[in-house]
């Protein structure tokens, strides 16, 4: 969300809009037109291990006791159960807090993955949000559901309400129903491979049509939860009868009326899809499994908050059963909760999965971001039914990640090589192609500062993980920038952190900070002293942690293409211009409540001098 689409902006701008008779989902959610600001309670406030750090801004906000703690859901999942002295400390800190709190809705670590859990509480017609990207999952039970990062989080905590900018919507109809062999993790790549990693950058994805009522609450918790990696806020699925059947009762849902206007409309006829893996090392590098079929194999995963239900163990299981993996083989297998655990055993998967040769975790989100047990060798092939595969995703830059559906990680994990579910070869080809993501590592001892401007300009889609590894966010808390500083851009450019100064500037190419909702980045970022970043898109999520952190994002698309090595770059905040070298640019001044924002250095300094 650019600075000249702020949402103070949007509001006063889309004031003038005249009043559109449908309505989207999101619309009626918050009861307001897009582009328009409303400030709502959410029903849910969802945080993870993070908790202690959002713990330790919320004190620095002034916080003492939390304003409603019936709102919270604290799950501990993404290294459970810990695996160094120092995680267990922040775990035993949560429990403290929780007790301190009197927090009832807790999940203690080995109970599940938090967007797991979350299906047992969120109803149709809610709204939720958590300090995790993959929030958006809850989208499957016709709820509002987004990923917020740790400060906004913390300033929750303290207020109970937060501002939302009611975004534009993509619907996507759905027709027909899918082949043998092909599953909703192939929809989603389909999807992901139609507009891009940034196709659907803050929209509101709604599903409608015929095909979505021959998907389970299962297949649409995956659709959901894979919104976030097409840039989206939000995805969600009516309040229909598979719905109300999985719910055991009917609840009132909210949904589009038939003439709500949409920005971008998609149809897909799910009986023409095949099966699809999203090649290394952007999501967003979709190829038919035929076009990489052969591709030799080293290790498998099973699992994640994407596909690692009962329905996707159940396929692995059924594939796997009886047969034995290649010799030296690695498969892991991450049940998503305890509850789905349990019923695998009771049904014999487990069993099946071991006599495989596949190891069988606790219920966690460790090997997905590299944090716990099944962190791959150099060099080795992944094929994941994880959500991303950015290098060093899993733990490892130097390992290749394929996300695939969990029966074609199960095929290719027998045969040591990717091979299609269907039994069969083809000649598929996918047939949409976008610009391609490339992953671009600054090499040691390249400069990329002159005159206090770094020229990132030919970096698109420099993502959180090379910005701060995940690995790393269980050893250093968000609150403790000084900390962030040794890790920042250590898997991008590992110069910055020792030439970074006072009143530098970044510029920058599109998708700047995609991927997880880790605010680290932008929380470095801010105490290093960078004036402004200067990008020609956005992720959402991050645009959000820069403002939280006092970081001002400039979408300047023009300024961008602009700018050459050794140009000066001014930026004037006040009357909303950039200079690059002789040419002037301008975006929107910034609207005062955001300028305060900024003024106090960040969210936590302005909700502690006027909460």
């Amino acid at each position: 969300m650019p600075l000249n689409c702020h949402p103070y902006y949007l509001a006063h701008k889309y004031a003038k809009t005249p009043v559109m008779k449908g309505k989207t989902f999101v619309e009626k959610i918050f009861n307001a037109e897009k582009g328009s600001i409303v400030f709502k309670k959410p029903d849910i406030i969802l945080t993870h291990d993070n908790t202690a750090s959002i713990f330790n801004t919320f004190r620095k906000m002034g916080g003492e006791k939390i304003a409603d703690p019936k709102q919270l859901m604290i799950v501990l999942d993404h290294n459970a159960p810990p695996t160094t002295a120092a995680l267990a400390n922040q775990y035993q800190k949560v429990r403290d807090i929780v007790k301190e709190q009197g927090i009832t809705n807790f999940h203690d670590a080995g109970k599940g993955i938090c967007h797991q859990i979350m299906a047992d509480y969120a109803k149709p017609g809610m709204v939720i949000v958590g300090s995790d990207s993959h929030t958006c999952t809850a989208g499957a039970f016709n709820a509002f559901a987004a990923g917020i990062d740790r400060t906004e989080a913390a300033g929750l905590w303290r207020q109970g309400e937060t501002w939302f900018r009611v975004p534009e919507s993509l619907k996507i109809t759905l027709t027909g129903k899918l082949q043998e062999g092909v599953y909703a993790k192939d929809i989603s790549l389909w999807i992901i491979g139609m507009i891009g990693s940034s196709g659907a950058d803050y929209m509101s994805i709604e599903y409608h049509g015929d095909g979505v009522k021959t998907l389970t609450i299962d297949q649409r918790m995956t659709l959901a939860n894979l919104a976030s990696e097409m840039g989206a806020k939000n995805a969600v699925f009516p309040n229909d009868e598979v719905l109300t059947e999985w719910l055991g009762e009917k609840f009132e849902g909210v949904w589009a009326d038939e003439d709500a206007a949409y920005a971008k409309e998609l149809e897909i006829d799910l009986s023409q899809l095949f099966p699809l893996v999203a090649a290394p090392h952007h999501v967003d590098n979709v190829k038919a499994v035929a076009e990489v079929r052969g591709t030799k194999l080293q290790e498998a995963l099973v699992g994640t908050c994407t596909n690692g239900r009962y329905e996707d163990l159940e396929i692995v299981a059924r594939i796997l059963k009886g047969k034995k993996l290649p010799e030296g083989f690695q498969m892991v297998v991450v049940p998503a909760s305890q509850k789905i655990y349990l019923k695998a055993m009771r049904n014999g998967l487990i069993e099946d999965l071991l006599n495989a040769g596949a190891n069988v975790l606790s219920a966690s989100c460790g090997p997905c971001l590299g944090t716990g047990q099944g962190i791959p060798a150099d060099g080795y092939n992944v094929i994941s039914t994880a959500n991303r595969n950015f290098k060093g995703r899993m733990g490892n830059k130097e390992s290749f990640i394929y996300l695939a559906s969990p029966a074609t990680v199960a095929y290719s994990a027998l045969a040591g090589e990717i091979v299609d579910p269907r039994g069969m070869e083809t000649d598929d080809k996918f047939p949409y192609a976008v610009a391609e993501s490339t992953t671009v590592v600054i090499p040691e001892g390249e400069n990329r500062r002159e005159k206090g401007v770094w020229n990132y300009k030919d970096v698109n889609d420099l993502n959180t993980d090379q910005m701060f590894a995940g690995n790393l966010t269980y050893k250093v808390l968000s609150s403790e920038p000084e900390k962030i500083m040794p890790y920042l851009f250590e898997g991008f450019d590992p110069s910055f952190t020792k030439k970074v100064a006072e009143g530098d500037i970044i510029v920058a190419g599109s998708n700047f900070g995609c991927g997880s909702s880790r605010e680290h980045p932008a929380v470095g970022l801010s105490y290093a002293g960078v004036k402004a970043v200067i990008c020609k898109s956005v992720n959402r999520i991050f645009y959000r942690s820069s403002v939280n952190q006092g970081l001002p994002i400039i979408i300047l698309p023009e300024a961008v293409d602009a700018y050459q090595p050794g140009d000066a770059v001014i930026v004037n905040f006040s009357k909303g211009t950039v200079s690059v070298g002789a040419k002037t640019f301008t975006f929107a001044p910034l609207p005062e409540k955001l300028v305060k924002v900024f003024e106090a250095k960040g969210l936590v300094n302005f909700i502690k001098a006027n909460a």
